[in-house]
């Protein structure tokens, strides 16, 4: 109930009279009020004037259910638009990509659950580094699907997700009227006026011909103030790279919608046929000197872009090479990016 009252007033453009509530969901006048105190102890400021009803002046930081899926549910209907079926929400956790592969091995949690936290304990990136997650600065979530494909493909959702948040990112930037130059670093790395901003981290469970559930692991830096000098050379948040502190639920709205669009392209294909044209519009070295560093060697040349399964393909001296994922980074000639 918590969620349909904030969806209604979330999309008024004025007020919204107790009583119009209570026919719409079927509930008592205390019933409406005892939520709206509700989410004004979470920090939503509501106007009640009497004759006239509830409205909505300011809205909290905050990452809920209620607040999450408020923006991506049809008044009229009640459906949800975008992937995100349902929002788990925990204040502090060891890791969100842990919740989701204990949920869906336990519980048989469903196809398009979103778990995230405001705090990580145990926040990993890729080759298990890890990944700071401070309270109320980020967006730690993971996304719990269980796609129909061949588990040899299910690798290209890490490309998928990339391009949602890029888009989610580029829209809400947008939308506030900053003109910051979000892309992707290949292959899932976000950048914003080339610092990385977010990291991707998809895990698996299948056998040989069918994928049980896969967990996308999304960390993205929004209202973050400062960096381990270790890292701060390459890594930023939107806040620094804006001075614009984002409210963070708009960001993951946003992406629930992005990545639906991008998700039913490559189910259909179980490729990236349909999407590289896009991934490549937003690849930031894309024609620029890249080199590929390997344990043992480097590969220097210009980033054309992706092919079908996501792999690099960068023009040397002796020809078009063929750079996949795994044991290699991918920078450019003379810095990060």
């Amino acid at each position: 109930m918590k969620t349909k009252i904030l969806n209604v007033l979330r999309k008024s453009d004025g007020y919204v009279s107790g009583q119009a509530l209570c026919n719409m969901l079927g509930v008592s006048r205390t019933a409406v009020w005892k939520v709206i105190n509700q989410l004004k102890e979470e920090g939503y400021v509501i106007e009640a004037v009497q004759n006239k009803g509830y409205h909505i002046t300011q809205y909290p930081d905050i990452l809920t259910s209620s607040e999450i899926m408020s923006q991506l549910t049809c008044v009229d209907t009640g459906n949800t638009t975008g992937i995100i079926r349902e929002v788990v929400y925990y204040d502090e956790t060891d890791s969100t990509n842990n919740e989701a592969k204990r949920a869906a091995e336990r519980d048989n949690a469903a196809d398009g659950t979103l778990y995230i936290t405001e705090s990580q304990t145990g926040g990993r990136g890729r080759r298990g580094r890890n990944w700071v997650s401070p309270a109320g600065s980020g967006i730690w979530m993971s996304l719990l699907l269980r796609p129909d494909i061949a588990p040899v493909n299910a690798s290209m959702l890490t490309i998928v997700a990339a391009m949602a948040v890029q888009e989610a990112i580029h829209k809400v930037l947008t939308e506030d009227g900053h003109d910051a130059e979000c892309r992707i670093k290949w292959p899932n790395d976000i950048v914003l006026n080339k610092k990385k901003v977010c990291g991707i981290l998809t895990e698996m469970s299948a056998e040989m011909d069918y994928i049980h559930y896969v967990v996308i692991g999304m960390g993205i830096n929004v209202n973050t103030t400062e960096f381990d000098d270790s890292i701060k050379a390459t890594a930023s948040s939107l806040y620094l790279e804006t001075g614009d502190h984002l409210k963070r639920s708009r960001i993951v709205a946003a992406f629930s919608e992005s990545f639906a669009k991008y998700y039913d392209t490559f189910v259909k294909t179980q490729n990236l046929a349909g999407l590289k044209e896009d991934y490549n519009s937003m690849l930031v070295n894309k024609g620029g000197d890249v080199k590929a560093i390997y344990a043992d060697k480097e590969i220097v040349g210009k980033a054309l872009g992706i092919n079908d399964e996501g792999e690099l393909i960068i023009k040397t001296d002796e020809g078009e090479k063929i750079i996949r994922t795994g044991e290699v980074s991918v920078r450019g000639l003379y810095g990060y990016v």
